[in-house]
């Protein structure tokens, strides 16, 4: 455990360095070497050239670190290149809109909210555990439309459904959400309901209801896609405005810039480092030959620090104008989840400006990634925060 609450909300950038020498690193995942793109205008060109790299590949194996040991489920429509990936991505645009809708919105504010009044009755928290976690479980629900008490099993996997503290995959836990899956499709199709999985095994593509492995797919997807990276989003964002009280005072004042600070918070503390593509020729990136069937990278938290997009790109600039960061991706594969993930990360904000008068960082355990020679920062595997409420800050 450290014990110097100063430096818990910096999050240095390892890649600036090799970013602007050469523009890729190189790291080795599981005997497969993997090419780092860390420029943004590489990132976004290579995302859009899904012909020479490619997310139709084994399942799995476009994830860094690859995922193929341990699922076989092809995650839908992540895993899927044009055409293909637009067909089914077509079908499921208005669910994973939900969150634009006020009944939604209310029902999201209302879970943010009695979170946060029962820590401020606690006082102090482990963040990561007895808040973000919880958060965001619960906002799962919303998302699924499934009953409010899953989210207890959901707590209980852990921060991440593919991996235990220690190890970089866990194909025992892994299992746990395959099979609870499983039944959830066992029991939509015994009950069908309005949510999420029995709409899926109602749904037509390419004029034949979608099968059981495509559902699976997808909640695959749905599961692991936005629980680790919320968790950090949710997580970071608390330490930040802790360690500056400025800008919670500032969205408590300036409300109308709570879109821009959502933005740029994303796009600082970029949950997600990158996001693997297999190439299907033998071509060159920044000047450096790449073979047919190895794989690249997208760096996404390099791409967000570039200097030569993002000004002053190490300071956090809540109201920043020009914001093309790319932690949800880019092109064909912008994150289905997106829309939730603003929604869930501003309600959070405009809650603690509203409720919270103000927040003191404790002892904390740094989360950190190793990718060859660059050593992330990606959140805290546990941290314990104060929370004061805002009366305690008019009253002095």
């Amino acid at each position: 455990m450290k014990n110097s609450p100063p430096s818990a909300g910096q999050f240095p950038d390892p890649f600036e360095a090799v970013r602007e020498a050469r523009g890729y690193g190189e790291v080795e995942d599981q005997g497969d070497t993997v090419t780092m793109l860390l420029r943004l205008k590489d990132v976004r060109k290579t995302a859009h050239n899904w012909k020479d790299f490619s997310s139709e590949t084994t399942p799995g194996r476009i994830v860094v670190p690859s995922e193929v040991n341990i699922r076989s489920t092809r995650q839908i429509p992540f895993e899927l290149d044009p055409p293909r990936h637009g067909e089914y991505r077509s079908l499921l645009e208005a669910w994973f809109k939900r969150p634009l809708q006020p009944e939604y919105l209310r029902a999201l504010s209302e879970i943010v909210t009695a979170i946060i009044d029962e820590v401020l009755k606690q006082g102090t928290v482990e963040v990561v555990s007895e808040l973000a976690l919880r958060l965001q479980s619960q906002a799962l629900t919303l998302l699924l439309n499934v009953s409010p008490s899953e989210a207890d099993t959901w707590i209980s996997w852990g921060t991440h459904v593919f991996r235990s503290e220690g190890e970089a995959l866990d194909g025992a836990k892994a299992s746990v959400l395959f099979d609870y899956i499983d039944k959830e499709i066992d029991r939509a199709i015994r009950q069908p309901g309005d949510d999420l999985y029995s709409v899926l095994l109602n749904t037509e593509v390419q004029g034949r209801k979608m099968t059981r492995e495509e559902v699976s797919g997808v909640l695959n997807l749905t599961f692991a896609g936005g629980r680790d990276t919320v968790i950090n989003a949710v997580t970071n964002s608390i330490v930040y405005l802790a360690e500056n009280s400025h800008q919670l005072d500032r969205l408590r004042h300036e409300p109308e810039i709570m879109g821009k600070a959502v933005e740029e918070l994303i796009r600082y503390f970029a949950p997600l480092t990158h996001m693997g593509r297999v190439v299907t020729t033998d071509i060159e990136v920044c000047s450096h030959a790449v073979r047919a069937d190895s794989r690249v990278s997208l760096c996404w938290a390099s791409a967000n620090r570039d200097a030569a997009t993002f000004e002053n790109p190490n300071d956090v600039m809540l109201d920043r104008a020009m914001n093309p960061h790319v932690s949800f991706g880019f092109g064909t594969h912008n994150c289905l989840g997106a829309t939730h993930a603003r929604q869930v990360l501003k309600t959070l904000l405009t809650v603690l400006a509203e409720r919270v008068g103000s927040m003191q960082v404790g002892e904390f355990e740094e989360n950190t990634e190793q990718w060859g020679e660059f050593r992330r920062k990606v959140g805290f595997h546990r941290i314990r925060v104060q929370f004061h409420p805002i009366e305690d800050q008019e009253a002095v």
